[in-house]
């Protein structure tokens, strides 16, 4: 999923990325601004991995933006040709002329997609579990939750954020919880493990979890043995 964030000091051009964006099912935009101060201000708790920012801005240009965004993959844009080979120095995925055009965007997000794949996925990201298909190996940045199979206790739907479901044969949450990322993930109940970057709001009773790919929301019991655990793995 591309969680994108959106730069440019021109409210016009900025609406009409907006409105181009809310076309792509595989992007979803995290926060516009038509001022990169207040960007940079907002950055420590802003959770995205894309930016598509104007290069020409008052008193901060993106050239410089994006040199504070090693991480991020960059989509500049620009009315002005001259400034391409600056970009590209900085290692963007893609430069994009104004206006805006949507299939141009699309190309501009597909690569922004492998970049995001290709710098996400280390080995430490990967998990290999016994599923109904074999051996499956899983990147556990893209699983939502897990939850107990109904049919047995000893397997367990794996619900993915991107892609298909997976079912994992004969292991435990706890040995799950084992191969996971440590501080990424969190029991609730007892049939249910969470991604922490999958929730969206929660109540001393339920947690909300929002499957980005879909944009469903789904509503998961926060059992009272689990609750204190669950709201501390959130403080960061």
């Amino acid at each position: 999923m591309i969680r994108c964030i959106l730069l440019d000091d021109e409210l016009p051009s900025l609406s009409y990325l907006q409105a181009l964006c809310g076309n792509f099912k595989d992007v979803e935009i995290v926060k516009s601004f038509n001022n990169p101060q207040k960007f940079l201000d907002q950055l420590h708790k802003l959770d995205f991995n894309t930016c598509v920012m104007d290069i020409l801005m008052p008193d901060l240009n993106g050239l410089d933006i994006a040199k504070l965004l090693p991480n991020k993959a960059i989509i500049f844009s620009t009315a002005y040709k001259e400034f391409a080979a600056d970009a590209f120095d900085l290692h963007a995925v893609d430069y994009l002329r104004k206006p805006y055009q949507a299939d141009r965007l699309q190309i501009a997000f597909d690569k922004a997609m492998k970049w995001i794949i290709a710098n996400t996925e280390s080995s430490e990201d990967i998990i290999e579990l016994n599923s109904n298909q074999g051996k499956t190996r899983i990147t556990a940045s893209q699983i939502a939750y897990i939850e107990v199979a109904d049919h047995d206790r000893r397997d367990k739907y794996i619900k993915m954020t991107y892609g298909p479901d997976i079912l994992a044969k004969n292991i435990s949450l706890d040995e799950i919880m084992m191969l996971l990322p440590a501080g990424k993930f969190c029991r609730i109940n007892r049939r249910n493990v969470i991604a922490l970057a999958t929730v969206s709001s929660y109540t001393a009773q339920y947690v909300i979890c929002k499957l980005k790919e879909s944009s469903a929301m789904i509503k998961l019991t926060l059992s009272a043995p689990y609750r204190d655990h669950f709201i501390n793995s959130l403080v960061v």
